[in-house]
């Protein structure tokens, strides 16, 4: 195993350096913030800040490539605080660096409205990358970092694309599982643009880690293939002299091991109660202990000199970047490639693109997601993604186009391999880094495992692509643990995630369009394992819509019972609803592709579509919750209520009366009522 510590192995590259007392100031000035803030809050984290000031002013004042003018320059560096919990040094930093971070947001510190909400939040503070706090999570967002910088490179060309992705991580950063899917992931793909600076202070919330992680982190990482290094985590000298050697390699990923003291300057340095808020008196000690005079919340103009000398590099080179950027384009085909890209521009001909599917296609939804895909992805070259260990199940790989592996980064299908959390996670990365529109994919069933990241996605408002298959009981043969019975109702109480569950291939087809023109936040495709015939009259406005009249009433002065149904259930409907009408009643059928949009319709189109007064009888081959919206107390509906079985998905149709004569039966139930 290949430790480094102050003797480093790899080629050195120089920093310029402020000064170590200058350093030390801005160290301090952090401390002194944090406490300050954690004070005026009556709540937050005070640990880490302290306990990492010196690595924090370390990269902001010499390392990071950044300008705090323009927080969103493509070819900065990328700092990830994955222990979201001590944002406090993340505000400090981004303050003394120059950020549209005032000081009356340090003191609004965890308040309503503010720019410092208690865990760093993606489009609320200039300068954070992404959101954090659930842990595991930031550090699984750097890989898709560091993956999306290869990969445009690639693309574009060095003199575009780079830079480097940094990550703060904590203990508990690492025990979390997401952590260890994605390190893997990068080992293998050799990220060595990318740097883990590991928080090692053997303190979490409980106590020491030793009462529950006792495993040798550093040959973890290096199974995983990274490159390890150990610094004293308060030393400049030994974590200048780890990161210049982290910058020398590009190899494989970097984890350097910084030994830091858990609430460092503070009385309760060391111990576990400096992980959280220590009360006041332990906050006022901070100023005593480390002889600070200045009074709360004044900043000394030499502590924010420290950092004035970097910004002023970043900003250079920046403007450096954008007369090469003006000199490639143009050229009119890089210039086109780059609106594409960074400018998620599509083509304004979409529709035209798609296959030809008709009311006489038969297939499967997933079937048909992957021929949009292959039709779509010529025109849409930041189109990239993949699958957890299940594209060819999924559908989801690009013919003609490479994976991508090791030092092979020109490609856009993705190999995830089983690691449905740590997949999500890193595409959220890729989605925040720009340039790529990532999709992946799993079955339906698994989104369990990759929620959390999912959930992150619509916090920040990322259009990733979720492509979830086999999406019910239909699944068959491999029974109850494979089929998913309450994942779309638990998908649809996400906020700001839009559910898509297609009734056939034209549906899937314009589903897939209005994915792909979402620009703020996540969708949900929700997709057949069983092929499904065409449907008559679907229509694009009808489907993008989220809800549309498929089946007309016959008497137009009259309803008397409205069928709403999505995916492979609005069959069912559109049967039971013909023989209604054959047999003399007016049944309307209402395809119900999307729900969120439904939902975002004002209330009289809602009303015309589903009159209030008019019965109705819900249809999903899954538990009622997932159209409860749509159902009043007085309407019925037409699912599940328990897991499957193991069976032939024929068979299982007639076991849990889903079929057009079991729909059929229960209409005429709720007919007969009047």
């Amino acid at each position: 195993m290949r430790l480094v510590s102050a003797e480093p192995t790899f080629k050195e590259v120089t920093l310029s350096a402020p000064s170590s007392a200058a350093l030390s100031l801005a160290a301090k000035t952090i401390r002194v913030l944090t406490a300050d803030a954690v004070q005026a809050a009556g709540i937050g984290h005070l640990g880490l800040p302290l306990g990492c000031a010196e690595l924090g002013a370390l990269l902001y004042a010499e390392v990071l490539r950044h300008d705090p003018l323009d927080p969103s320059w493509p070819d900065r560096d990328r700092f990830v605080l994955s222990a979201g919990h001590g944002s406090m040094l993340l505000y400090s930093l981004l303050h003394l660096s120059g950020y549209a971070l005032e000081l009356a947001e340090i003191r609004r510190f965890r308040q309503l409205g503010s720019k410092t909400p208690g865990h760093p939040e993606w489009g609320v503070t200039p300068g954070v990358e992404t959101t954090t706090g659930p842990l595991g999570q930031g550090l699984a967002n750097g890989v898709g970092m560091a993956l999306s910088e290869r990969m445009l490179a690639q693309r574009l060309g060095p003199e575009l694309v780079d830079h480097r992705t940094y990550v703060l991580a904590s203990d508990g950063d690492l025990m979390e599982g997401v952590a260890s899917e994605a390190a893997s992931l990068a080992g293998h793909l050799g990220l060595g643009r990318l740097t883990v600076l590991y928080d090692d202070n053997g303190i979490t919330i409980d106590g020491p880690t030793s009462r529950a992680f006792s495993e040798d982190v550093a040959r973890r990482f290096e199974a995983y293939g990274w490159q390890i290094q150990r610094a004293d985590g308060h030393s400049f000298d030994e974590l200048r002299s780890a990161l210049s050697a982290a910058r020398a390699s590009e190899e494989a990923p970097q984890l350097i091991l910084c030994r830091t003291e858990i609430g460092r300057g503070s009385a309760v340095a060391g111990q576990a109660k400096a992980h959280g808020s220590p009360g006041d008196e332990v906050l006022r000690g901070v100023r005593e202990r480390l002889e600070w005079t200045h009074p709360p919340f004044v900043v000394p103009e030499e502590a924010r000199g420290v950092f004035a000398e970097n910004a002023s590099r970043g900003r250079r080179q920046r403007e450096a970047w954008q007369q090469r950027l003006e000199k490639a384009r143009g050229d009119a085909a890089r210039a086109e490639l780059l609106d594409a890209l960074y400018g998620r521009k599509l083509p304004e001909n979409l529709e035209d693109l798609l296959p030809a599917f008709s009311a006489s296609t038969s297939a499967a939804t997933r079937a048909a997601s992957g021929q949009v895909i292959n039709a779509l992805a010529p025109s849409v070259p930041g189109l990239v993604g993949g699958s957890a260990d299940l594209a060819g199940s999924n559908n989801t790989t690009q013919s003609g186009e490479s994976f991508v592996e090791r030092e092979q980064f020109g490609g856009r299908n993705l190999a995830f391999g089983v690691r449905e959390h740590g997949m999500a996670a890193a595409v959220n990365g890729m989605a925040l880094h720009g340039g790529l529109r990532p999709y992946v994919a799993t079955f339906l069933v698994f989104s369990d495992y990759l929620r959390p990241a999912l959930r992150l996605s619509a916090l920040m408002r990322q259009p990733v692509i979720y492509i979830l298959t086999h999406d019910s009981i239909f699944v068959g043969e491999d029974g109850p643990t494979h089929q998913p019975v309450e994942h779309v109702a638990a998908l649809r109480t996400i906020p700001n995630l839009e559910v898509w569950r297609p009734a056939d291939a034209q549906e899937t087809a314009y589903a897939w369009i209005e994915a792909l023109r979402r620009d703020t936040g996540p969708t949900a495709l929700v997709l057949s394992r069983q092929s499904l015939p065409g449907l008559e009259g679907v229509t694009q406005d009808g489907v993008c819509a989220g809800a549309y009249v498929l089946v007309r009433e016959p008497d137009a002065e009259r309803l008397d019972l409205v069928l709403v149904a999505t995916g492979s259930e609005v069959h069912l409907a559109t049967a039971a609803a013909h023989e209604l009408n054959a047999s003399g009643h007016s049944v309307r059928v209402v395809s119900l592709p999307c729900l969120e949009r439904l939902l975002a319709m004002d209330a009289e189109a809602r009303d015309d579509l589903l009159p209030r007064d008019v019965p109705r009888l819900g249809i999903e081959a899954g538990v009622e919750q997932g159209l409860a919206p749509v159902l009043g107390r007085a309407d019925a509906f037409h699912g599940l209520s328990s897991f499957g079985e193991s069976a032939p998905y024929e068979d299982l149709a007639e076991h849990f009366g889903l079929t057009p004569s079991a729909v059929l039966e229960h209409a005429k139930a709720i007919l007969a009522r009047g």
